[in-house]
């Protein structure tokens, strides 16, 4: 192998620790990627992922709304593989997708950068805009359960 070929084998496996793919020196597995560098599509593709846990480029493209061709929606799901959000195997002809990310990391990382974007990094801010949206919803149980996360988060001195 030449010099210059070996060094062209070598440029995925920088790209991706360039991408922060999950994995990598630069993203722990177990680590989400940065919620804000997705399209609205790409949001929609993986939203879908994770309510469904597994899908093929079909079976993405019949549950979105105003549904692109079938060949952007792989597309798609090729950039979404790129930047560590998915991954996929071959299951018979077809190629099944699902997040690379556990539902809870995410959820976590998504609502990270929702609080930091939205409420300026007080999660209080974030809460009170939750309870004052839901205020009519909340039975006695989750309001006893909401009250007993901040008597503990206050113990523990967060």
């Amino acid at each position: 192998m030449t010099p210059a070929r070996r060094d062209q084998t070598r440029e995925p496996e920088k790209a991706e620790k360039a991408r922060g793919v999950p994995g990598t020196a630069d993203q722990p597995p177990d680590q989400a990627p940065e919620p804000g560098e997705l399209s609205r599509r790409e949001r929609q593709i993986l939203d879908l992922l994770y309510r469904l846990g597994k899908a093929t480029a079909a079976q993405v493209r019949e549950e979105l709304p105003d549904a692109p061709s079938y060949s952007a929606v792989r597309a798609l799901l090729r950039i979404l593989e790129e930047k560590g959000h998915v991954e996929h195997s071959q299951e018979g002809p077809r190629y099944v997708y699902r997040p690379t990310v556990p539902r809870r990391a995410a959820s976590r990382s998504a609502l990270r950068h929702l609080v930091e974007t939205f409420f300026a990094g007080r999660p209080s801010d974030a809460m009170a805009a939750l309870i004052d949206l839901e205020a009519d919803q909340l039975d006695g149980e989750q309001r006893r359960r909401l009250i007993e996360r901040i008597e503990c988060a206050e113990e523990e001195g967060r």
